[in-house]
């Protein structure tokens, strides 16, 4: 099965052009290839179909196998993916999502996507604002917003001491969230700059999240702590986060990389039995 490794800002997947491929079990392929020692190495597998609606179809699968309904750092790459690879002529096109049509305005350059941007659709306030819960002992407020898929938004100073990997799974899987959810925790630089780092649903820590970036700027806008258009700082790099007050949808803009391609032997990609 041939497969392309992108990246936005550090997140990372495998992707297949299902135009020409057909992927069985795709919930297993996620965990194998996403594996870093065994796989090729990402945050999970995103599966460009054709599409009756729209002008392709993402399908997207965490590392540890659960299907998303979104990624806002996929969705560039597969913008990328269609446009570079010329599964479409135009540089503004429509995909689909399990969170809805998403619409994406493509900058080229010598007739390669370079920049992308994505109307991310209206958010949806999931919590009040804020609202209070305990988590490892200690009482954190956080804001509930919604991308098509969940994100809970906290505020927190010195984001580059905390263990996510410690406190990560504690937020994922509290009560307050009986299907889990992405966490994001947010400094405000100033009224145009945000740093944020994420605790994704299924992946752990990842360098970016497009919908958890766009999440994190939405709660800020909410809070009166930043201006309608936000830079987000992420470990991977910068999105530009802007939200269209008048009409509701908020845009993201930012860039997609296409790393290598290859091709993968499905019948002998398999883990050891002391990770299964």
């Amino acid at each position: 099965m041939k497969f392309t490794k992108m990246q936005g800002i550090g997140n990372d997947y495998v992707y297949v052009n299902c135009f020409e491929e057909t992927v069985k079990e795709p919930e297993k392929l996620a965990v194998l290839v996403s594996e870093r020692h065994f796989g090729v190495g990402s945050d999970g597998l995103i599966l460009i179909h054709p599409s009756q609606t729209a002008d392709c179809r993402m399908q997207m699968f965490n590392a540890d196998g659960s299907e998303g309904e979104m990624c806002g750092n996929g969705i560039r790459c597969v913008g990328k993916y269609v446009f570079d690879h010329h599964l479409v002529d135009k540089t503004e096109f429509d995909v689909e999502t399990k969170a809805g049509m998403k619409h994406l305005s493509i900058e080229a350059e010598n007739g390669k996507a370079v920049s992308i941007t994505v109307d991310m659709g209206i958010p949806q306030v999931t919590s009040q604002i804020p609202e209070k819960i305990t988590v490892l002992g200690q009482e954190k407020e956080f804001i509930g917003i919604s991308m098509g898929n969940p994100h809970a938004v906290y505020y927190e100073a010195g984001i580059d001491n905390l263990d996510l990997e410690e406190i990560g799974p504690a937020y994922e899987t509290h009560p307050r969230f009986p299907e889990k959810t992405n966490s994001e925790f947010v400094e405000v630089i100033d009224r145009e700059h945000i740093r944020m780092r994420v605790w994704e649903r299924g992946s752990g820590e990842t360098w970016a999240c497009g919908t958890g970036a766009t999440a994190s700027a939405v709660a800020c806008i909410l809070s009166g702590k930043t201006e309608n258009k936000v830079d987000v700082e992420l470990k991977g790099g910068h999105l530009v986060i802007r939200w269209d007050r008048e009409s509701g949808h908020v845009y993201m803009t930012g860039p997609a990389v296409e790393v290598f391609t290859g091709e993968l032997d499905i019948e002998n990609l398999k883990l050891p039995e002391s990770m299964r």
